[in-house]
């Protein structure tokens, strides 16, 4: 592991209230599953600077969140669970407040080890869905939504282009998927939505080793011809699937990726044949930002940083700071909560499952604009199902391609309720949820 000593504060203290004073000996021990090695480097690299540069950013201008500074240490599990695992067992008796998996693979692993080591695991758009169910996972959380959140706004969007989702009767919609736990997530509510409206869905997985030549795949979707196709890829796989999709001229206006294949790096390489390509998002992208400004003063520019200048702002180091921040908040919230400034693990969860951040907030971050409110975390709620967009590539950068789309909330939670009941039910061990609820949940 890679050990770094940095702190974190908001970006204006002084409009959210002034930091406490600082005693030498306290300090917030954060490990951050990082994988800037292994297949998924690029990926890794992007996210694991944005988040380390934010939490840097926080150190060297503002000193530490309520006045402590945060012990922040990497964890190299380069996208391979068992590595991850590893990384969980030689933190947690370091006591952390927080873990960050980073891939779905380790999430499903750390899952029932988090809870009963009463360490708080955030996933932030990532990992189970119906561990958005805090009554079954009480110390899990995936903030700002779901897969099958992201599913629904993709479908919502969709739908939207043929003139109503009950206009998808009789069409095709395609799913190309990286071939794991990550990419076989939405299929179960894909087939179920298919079942609602009427229409059919093709499958094409994609194996891991596969990832960068899918000849057979775009074969055969280029045989069945889908009215739409949607990614759900990661790395690698999303550059050679969007060649390939220009290679048989598949429309790219209806070619949309989940949010995890929507970066700059996933696009450039087909050149301008991937204009016009969608994918979904729920965070900014861009360096115009008052925090991100200061990150390039404060971080980047005075060497701290191991990104590179032109990188920074780019789609999936954007994501980095925005899992930062929701770090950073759920600490100050439990500060507040527990009138403690050196928090636990405990009291960390008791921040996330109250944390709430308005537009005003965002703006005081120093990041207006940059994302849909975080709203409805709660005891029972532990992913809020926030609003999220569809972005399209212009050849040379991304756009919005819609306005914020809310998730099918009211029709997905019976169904990420059933599925965590059944999630638990499987194992008979699994514990009741004993923490309490706060009256702010």
């Amino acid at each position: 592991m890679r050990a770094m000593h940095i702190a974190g504060a908001l970006a204006f203290p002084a409009a959210l209230g002034a930091a406490a004073p600082m005693h030498a000996e306290e300090s917030i021990y954060i490990p951050l599953f990082t994988f800037r090695s292994g297949p998924f480097a690029a990926t890794g690299v992007a996210i694991a600077n944005g988040m380390h540069d934010y939490l840097t950013l926080l150190n060297e201008r503002d000193g530490g969140i309520g006045g402590v500074k945060l012990n922040v240490e990497e964890c190299e599990a380069g996208y391979d669970t068992k590595k991850g695992i590893e990384c969980y067992e030689a933190v947690k008796a370091k006591k952390p407040v927080i873990v960050t998996p980073s891939s779905t693979g380790i999430t499903l692993q750390v899952v029932p080890k988090a809870s009963v080591d009463r360490i708080p695991v955030l996933s932030i758009g990532y990992g189970l869905s119906a561990a958005a169910s805090g009554t079954d996972f009480p110390w899990v959380f995936n903030p700002p939504d779901t897969y099958w959140d992201a599913l629904s706004i993709i479908l919502q969007y969709i739908g939207a282009r043929e003139g109503g989702l009950e206009r998808l009767k009789g069409k095709t919609v395609g799913l190309i998927f990286l071939d794991g736990t990550y990419g076989r997530e939405p299929i179960p509510l894909l087939e179920q939505f298919a079942r609602d409206y009427g229409f059919a869905v093709k499958l094409y997985p994609v194996p891991a080793q596969q990832a960068q030549n899918q000849s057979a795949q775009w074969l055969d979707i280029g045989r069945d011809r889908p009215d739409w196709m949607i990614m759900w890829g990661f790395g690698p796989m999303n550059a050679a699937a969007i060649k390939e999709a220009a290679a048989i001229h598949f429309p790219m206006d209806r070619f949309i990726g989940s949010w995890h294949a929507g970066a700059e790096d996933d696009v450039r390489p087909a050149g301008i044949c991937a204009k016009g390509y969608l994918a979904l998002n729920f965070h900014g992208i861009g360096s115009d930002y008052p925090a991100i400004r200061d990150i390039v003063k404060h971080v980047v520019e005075a060497g701290h940083s191991q990104a590179a200048r032109d990188k920074v702002g780019e789609n999936l180091y954007d994501r980095g700071v925005y899992n930062a921040v929701l770090i950073a908040e759920a600490i100050r919230n439990a500060q507040t909560l527990s009138g403690r400034t050196s928090v636990t693990g405990r009291e960390v969860r008791r921040g996330l499952e109250s944390l709430a951040i308005s537009p005003a907030q965002w703006r005081q971050l120093g990041l207006p604009d940059f994302a849909a409110a975080i709203t409805g975390i709660s005891c029972t709620d532990h992913s809020g199902h926030q609003a999220a967009y569809i972005q399209q590539w212009d050849g040379t950068k991304w756009s919005r391609a819609s306005d914020w789309i809310a998730p099918m909330t009211e029709r997905l939670r019976p169904l990420l309720q059933a599925a965590a009941r059944d999630y638990v039910s499987k194992d008979p061990a699994w514990p009741k949820r004993t923490e309490p609820c706060d009256k702010s949940s």
